[in-house]
């Protein structure tokens, strides 16, 4: 954080998959930036938008805080989760009354699935050569 109370942000970091996302709230009204891009320049898939500014709908806070964040790694999808996940984490450390209303949506909780390694022997995770018997 810096010290000079005009650049002053609350931050947070988001991950799903292989995504990870570094989200900084500022407290001024603003938008939301993602990669230097409009949030819905990046996102395209308006179901995927609603989940990435979820924990602004839900604490009522948009429209009146400024978001700027960087993502990398993953796809898109996976890129909105972690942005959602980055942006309730910094909701959190900029007022902390917020963390309740954020958990019964559970937007707090890091999606742990990941992508299962290859085993040798296989061509991929479980598939294996077919058998023969001759």
């Amino acid at each position: 954080m810096t010290t000079d109370n005009e650049n002053h942000y609350y931050y947070g970091t988001g991950r799903r998959k292989s995504s990870i996302a570094r989200v900084r709230l500022y407290n001024r009204a603003g938008g939301v930036t993602l990669n230097g891009k409009p949030l819905n320049e990046v996102i395209s898939v308006d179901e995927w938008l609603s989940d990435a500014l979820m924990p602004l709908n839900v604490t009522d806070l948009a429209g009146k805080v400024t978001v700027v964040a960087k993502t990398h790694g993953g796809g898109v999808h996976g890129q909105a989760v972690a942005f959602s996940h980055g942006l309730s984490r910094a909701l959190v450390s900029f007022d902390p009354e917020l963390r309740s209303a954020l958990k019964t949506y559970k937007l707090l909780t890091r999606d742990s699935r990941m992508r299962e390694s290859k085993k040798y022997g296989l061509k991929r995770a479980r598939k294996a050569p077919q058998y023969t018997k001759r």
